[in-house]
Protein backbone atom coordinates (compact mmCIF):
# COMPACT_ATOMS: atom_id res chain seq x y z
CA UNK A 1 0.00 0.00 0.00
CA UNK A 2 1.37 3.25 -1.26
CA UNK A 3 1.93 5.34 1.69
CA UNK A 4 1.90 9.43 1.42
CA UNK A 5 4.50 10.80 2.90
CA UNK A 6 6.79 8.14 1.08
CA UNK A 7 9.77 9.41 -2.33
CA UNK A 8 8.14 10.09 -5.26
CA UNK A 9 9.99 8.96 -7.64
CA UNK A 10 10.38 11.98 -10.38
CA UNK A 11 12.28 12.27 -13.52
CA UNK A 12 14.41 15.35 -14.61
CA UNK A 13 12.49 17.00 -17.88
CA UNK A 14 15.69 17.79 -19.00
CA UNK A 15 18.63 15.42 -18.68
CA UNK A 16 16.07 12.66 -17.49
CA UNK A 17 17.80 11.14 -14.77
CA UNK A 18 15.44 9.60 -12.11
CA UNK A 19 15.20 11.03 -8.36
CA UNK A 20 13.58 9.68 -5.42
CA UNK A 21 11.97 12.81 -3.85
CA UNK A 22 11.17 12.98 -0.40
CA UNK A 23 7.98 15.41 0.26
CA UNK A 24 8.70 18.81 0.26
CA UNK A 25 7.37 21.39 2.44
CA UNK A 26 5.98 25.15 1.32
CA UNK A 27 8.75 27.51 -0.03
CA UNK A 28 11.53 24.70 -0.92
CA UNK A 29 12.49 23.01 -4.05
CA UNK A 30 14.68 20.28 -5.56
CA UNK A 31 16.95 20.23 -8.63
CA UNK A 32 18.46 17.89 -10.44
CA UNK A 33 21.97 16.59 -9.03
CA UNK A 34 23.20 15.73 -12.58
CA UNK A 35 21.99 19.14 -15.00
CA UNK A 36 21.19 21.09 -11.86
CA UNK A 37 17.68 22.04 -13.63
CA UNK A 38 14.62 22.43 -10.86
CA UNK A 39 12.31 19.08 -10.88
CA UNK A 40 9.47 20.31 -8.22
CA UNK A 41 9.35 22.99 -6.31
CA UNK A 42 6.36 23.54 -3.64
CA UNK A 43 4.93 27.60 -3.50
CA UNK A 44 4.72 29.21 0.48
CA UNK A 45 1.74 30.61 0.98
CA UNK A 46 -0.03 29.33 -2.42
CA UNK A 47 -3.76 29.21 -1.36
CA UNK A 48 -3.42 33.05 -0.13
CA UNK A 49 -1.79 34.34 -3.15
CA UNK A 50 -3.90 32.71 -5.32
CA UNK A 51 -7.43 33.49 -3.36
CA UNK A 52 -5.48 37.21 -3.47
CA UNK A 53 -5.02 37.49 -7.12
CA UNK A 54 -8.32 35.43 -7.88
CA UNK A 55 -10.29 38.55 -5.83
CA UNK A 56 -8.20 40.89 -7.72
CA UNK A 57 -9.00 40.07 -11.11
CA UNK A 58 -12.43 39.37 -10.13
CA UNK A 59 -12.95 42.73 -8.86
CA UNK A 60 -11.33 44.49 -11.93
CA UNK A 61 -13.14 41.69 -14.48
CA UNK A 62 -16.24 43.93 -14.03
CA UNK A 63 -14.62 47.43 -15.13
CA UNK A 64 -12.79 45.39 -18.05
CA UNK A 65 -15.71 44.14 -19.30
CA UNK A 66 -18.29 47.94 -18.73
CA UNK A 67 -15.76 50.22 -19.51
CA UNK A 68 -14.66 50.75 -23.13
CA UNK A 69 -11.09 49.22 -24.30
CA UNK A 70 -10.96 51.60 -27.39
CA UNK A 71 -11.96 54.77 -28.89
CA UNK A 72 -12.25 54.54 -32.58
CA UNK A 73 -12.77 58.04 -34.56
CA UNK A 74 -13.60 57.44 -37.83
CA UNK A 75 -14.15 60.45 -40.42
CA UNK A 76 -15.08 62.79 -37.71
CA UNK A 77 -17.46 59.94 -36.17
CA UNK A 78 -16.16 58.71 -32.53
CA UNK A 79 -17.41 55.21 -31.17
CA UNK A 80 -16.45 53.37 -27.99
CA UNK A 81 -16.51 50.13 -27.64
CA UNK A 82 -16.28 47.11 -25.23
CA UNK A 83 -15.43 43.76 -25.13
CA UNK A 84 -18.53 42.42 -25.94
CA UNK A 85 -19.80 45.23 -27.95
CA UNK A 86 -16.75 44.59 -30.18
CA UNK A 87 -17.47 40.85 -30.28
CA UNK A 88 -21.07 41.41 -31.64
CA UNK A 89 -19.99 43.73 -34.19
CA UNK A 90 -17.37 41.22 -35.41
CA UNK A 91 -20.37 38.96 -35.46
CA UNK A 92 -22.55 41.07 -37.31
CA UNK A 93 -19.85 42.06 -40.07
CA UNK A 94 -19.86 38.40 -40.69
CA UNK A 95 -16.34 37.58 -38.69
CA UNK A 96 -18.00 34.54 -36.76
CA UNK A 97 -14.66 32.88 -35.88
CA UNK A 98 -12.84 35.96 -35.04
CA UNK A 99 -16.14 36.46 -32.64
CA UNK A 100 -16.12 33.69 -30.92
CA UNK A 101 -12.54 33.62 -29.85
CA UNK A 102 -12.80 37.10 -28.81
CA UNK A 103 -15.86 36.45 -26.78
CA UNK A 104 -14.28 32.83 -25.02
CA UNK A 105 -11.11 34.26 -25.06
CA UNK A 106 -11.85 37.60 -23.01
CA UNK A 107 -15.20 37.14 -21.41
CA UNK A 108 -16.08 33.40 -21.20
CA UNK A 109 -12.58 31.55 -20.21
CA UNK A 110 -11.41 34.18 -17.81
CA UNK A 111 -14.55 33.79 -15.91
CA UNK A 112 -14.87 30.20 -15.83
CA UNK A 113 -10.81 30.45 -14.99
CA UNK A 114 -11.47 32.21 -11.79
CA UNK A 115 -14.32 30.45 -10.63
CA UNK A 116 -12.37 27.18 -11.28
CA UNK A 117 -9.55 28.76 -8.66
CA UNK A 118 -12.10 30.03 -6.13
CA UNK A 119 -13.56 26.28 -6.26
CA UNK A 120 -9.68 25.00 -5.82
CA UNK A 121 -9.14 27.21 -3.35
CA UNK A 122 -12.41 26.53 -0.98
CA UNK A 123 -11.84 23.14 -1.31
CA UNK A 124 -8.45 22.98 -0.23
CA UNK A 125 -8.84 25.09 2.17
CA UNK A 126 -11.48 23.12 3.45
CA UNK A 127 -9.26 19.78 3.85
CA UNK A 128 -12.35 18.55 1.28
CA UNK A 129 -11.40 14.65 0.76
CA UNK A 130 -13.47 14.24 -2.26
CA UNK A 131 -13.30 14.76 -5.62
CA UNK A 132 -9.27 14.80 -5.99
CA UNK A 133 -8.97 13.33 -9.48
CA UNK A 134 -11.68 16.11 -10.78
CA UNK A 135 -9.67 18.98 -9.03
CA UNK A 136 -6.82 17.75 -10.48
CA UNK A 137 -8.30 18.04 -13.89
CA UNK A 138 -9.80 21.48 -12.87
CA UNK A 139 -6.10 22.56 -12.27
CA UNK A 140 -5.00 21.02 -15.19
CA UNK A 141 -7.11 22.74 -17.57
CA UNK A 142 -6.60 26.01 -15.76
CA UNK A 143 -3.18 25.77 -16.52
CA UNK A 144 -3.62 24.63 -20.18
CA UNK A 145 -5.88 27.70 -20.71
CA UNK A 146 -3.18 29.69 -19.55
CA UNK A 147 -1.20 29.52 -22.40
CA UNK A 148 -3.71 30.77 -24.30
CA UNK A 149 -4.18 33.83 -22.11
CA UNK A 150 -2.97 36.72 -24.18
CA UNK A 151 -4.57 35.08 -27.39
CA UNK A 152 -7.64 38.19 -28.04
CA UNK A 153 -5.06 40.35 -27.09
CA UNK A 154 -3.29 39.45 -30.13
CA UNK A 155 -6.33 39.13 -32.47
CA UNK A 156 -7.13 42.70 -31.12
CA UNK A 157 -3.80 43.69 -32.00
CA UNK A 158 -4.17 42.07 -35.90
CA UNK A 159 -7.49 44.11 -36.38
CA UNK A 160 -5.93 47.71 -34.97
CA UNK A 161 -2.77 47.34 -37.40
CA UNK A 162 -4.89 46.16 -39.95
CA UNK A 163 -7.26 49.34 -39.53
CA UNK A 164 -4.03 51.78 -39.23
CA UNK A 165 -2.40 50.21 -41.89
CA UNK A 166 -5.79 50.79 -44.14
CA UNK A 167 -5.78 54.45 -42.46
CA UNK A 168 -9.45 54.11 -42.35
CA UNK A 169 -9.29 55.47 -38.46
CA UNK A 170 -7.71 56.56 -35.56
CA UNK A 171 -7.86 53.83 -32.70
CA UNK A 172 -6.96 55.35 -28.83
CA UNK A 173 -7.30 52.68 -26.17
CA UNK A 174 -10.15 53.57 -23.54
CA UNK A 175 -10.96 52.77 -19.88
CA UNK A 176 -11.23 49.45 -19.74
CA UNK A 177 -8.02 48.21 -21.29
CA UNK A 178 -5.86 48.47 -18.20
CA UNK A 179 -8.10 46.98 -16.29
CA UNK A 180 -8.55 44.29 -18.85
CA UNK A 181 -4.81 43.89 -19.05
CA UNK A 182 -4.53 43.58 -15.09
CA UNK A 183 -7.41 40.94 -14.80
CA UNK A 184 -5.32 38.95 -17.49
CA UNK A 185 -1.76 39.55 -15.20
CA UNK A 186 -3.77 38.78 -11.77
CA UNK A 187 -5.16 35.43 -13.52
CA UNK A 188 -1.92 34.44 -14.72
CA UNK A 189 0.14 34.76 -11.54
CA UNK A 190 -3.13 33.27 -9.29
CA UNK A 191 -2.42 30.32 -11.50
CA UNK A 192 0.92 29.99 -10.90
CA UNK A 193 0.79 30.50 -7.42
CA UNK A 194 -1.57 27.32 -6.63
CA UNK A 195 0.10 24.33 -5.68
CA UNK A 196 -1.65 21.02 -7.32
CA UNK A 197 -0.12 18.91 -4.19
CA UNK A 198 -2.17 20.64 -1.59
CA UNK A 199 -5.32 18.89 -3.56
CA UNK A 200 -3.64 15.62 -2.41
CA UNK A 201 -2.29 16.90 0.96
CA UNK A 202 -4.57 15.58 4.31
CA UNK A 203 -3.67 19.47 5.19
CA UNK A 204 -1.80 22.55 4.60
CA UNK A 205 1.05 22.40 6.08
CA UNK A 206 2.18 26.42 5.07
CA UNK A 207 3.69 28.02 8.19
Amino acid sequence: MHHENAPATIACKTCGLVHAIEPLRPGTSANCRRCGSRIIKRTSGSLHLTAAFSLAALILYVPANIFPILRLNMYGASSENTVWDGSVRLFTDGDYVVAVIVFLASILIPFLKLLGLFFLVATTKLRFPRWKIPRTWVYRIIDAAGRWAMLDVFVMAVLVSLVKLQRLATIIPGKGLAAFAAVVVCTIIASASFDPQLIWEKEETSP
